[in-house]
């Protein structure tokens, strides 16, 4: 084992973390294989403890690594999605593309009166109804993103169409039963914790990172259509975009 370079500007733990990230990279360590233990690693590269806890520290930040308390760090499963921002996007027609196979499970269709942020978003009053749709986006019955979809029942006037959206793309299914064409969005990203009611439908912890994706969209004739709040598991998905 080659030892790392103590007289180097890079800091040993940085060298670990490479060092790790390769094996990991290269498929020696495969997603569920337990990694040595902080202990293991001291004595293989000559480091210390709080070397060896950094480097493995990152490697969990950067979603390539977990914890299991009691039991050691273990390699993460790849991310199931790298989605472009680059314009609108279908997650399950990136997914087919990609061979996986897509699975929308609707967990309850209901009309709910509009808090003040739907309302806003989707400008109705608060006398009218909208319709949510709350479903659970998996892939190869891998859960990933768990989401509300609001409509104004001026857009959705009946509900029955929707319990299709797992065999069709929900923009697909407005356009075809309620002649509504989406053709731009506005979206935001923050940062979130998931919540315990919500690890219980994405099969994790309670805690973990993930991002809170709230989308508005709009028809062509620019009135928005549906208000869609996503919480997607960090773990599993990752974003980016080109800047030119």
């Amino acid at each position: 084992m080659k030892p790392l370079q103590s007289d180097s500007v890079i800091p040993l733990y940085h060298q670990l973390k490479e060092r790790l990230k390769q094996s990991i990279d290269s498929g020696d360590w495969k997603p569920g294989d337990q990694i040595p233990s902080e202990h293991q690693l001291m004595n293989n590269y000559n480091v210390s403890r709080n070397t060896a806890k950094k480097a493995i520290e990152e490697l969990v930040q950067d979603g390539l690594l977990y914890r299991i308390q009691g039991k050691g760090t273990f390699v993460a499963k790849p991310k199931l999605m790298q989605q472009s921002l680059m314009g609108l996007y279908s997650f399950s027609k990136g997914f087919k593309e990609k061979g996986m196979v897509p699975n929308d499970i609707v967990i309850d269709i209901r009309e709910v009166k509009p808090t003040p942020e739907i309302m806003e978003e989707l400008q109705v009053t608060g006398d009218e109804q909208v319709i949510e749709m709350k479903r659970l986006r998996c892939v190869d019955d891998d859960p990933y993103i768990l989401e509300s979809s609001f409509f104004p029942k001026r857009v959705v006037p009946n509900i029955e169409p929707l319990k299709r959206v797992g065999e069709t793309s929900l923009y697909d299914l407005l356009e075809e039963e309620f002649n509504v064409i989406v053709n731009r969005a506005i979206e935001a990203f923050e940062p979130v914790l998931i919540r315990p009611d919500e690890s219980e439908f994405l099969k994790t912890e309670a805690g973990k990172p993930a991002l809170l994706l709230e989308r508005t969209a709009f028809d062509t004739s620019g009135k928005p259509v549906e208000f869609c709040r996503s919480i997607v598991r960090g773990d599993r998905c990752r974003f980016y975009t080109e800047l030119t």
